[in-house]
């Protein structure tokens, strides 16, 4: 069963890339405002086709592994992109992380681990 784990830590680095890339594309978007202008300055906006891209791909691969495995082992290591978005908050977003968060983050790791043995 550990030949999911690979497959899970791409579908999850791609869905947390695409959350990312869509903070990323929310912060270059400007104030909101209901005009059109807004709108329109928001189909330029390159973020939102890689938040896209990343999406569509973190999907494919979700469908492939909803097809071959049980879901029962696959929902919860969805839970493993949580792992990705504190990196990214780290390193992209230059967050602050405290202890508390980094057992959280242990916590579903080792949660994830059980669920695939």
């Amino acid at each position: 069963m550990w030949k999911i784990v690979p497959l899970a830590l791409l579908q999850s680095f791609f869905l947390s890339g695409g959350q990312v890339l869509l903070k990323l594309g929310l912060a270059k978007s400007g104030p909101f405002s209901w005009t059109w202008a807004f709108f329109k300055a928001q189909l330029t906006n390159w973020w939102y086709l890689g938040c896209g891209i990343s999406f569509g791909v973190a999907t494919v691969l979700w469908f492939y592994l909803l097809k071959h495995f049980p879901l029962s082992i696959v929902y919860p290591l969805t839970s493993l992109s949580y792992i990705f978005g504190m990196a990214a908050a780290i390193l992209i977003f230059h967050e602050q992380v405290n202890w508390v968060q980094w057992i959280g983050v242990f916590l579903i790791m080792a949660g994830s681990a059980l669920m695939v043995r």
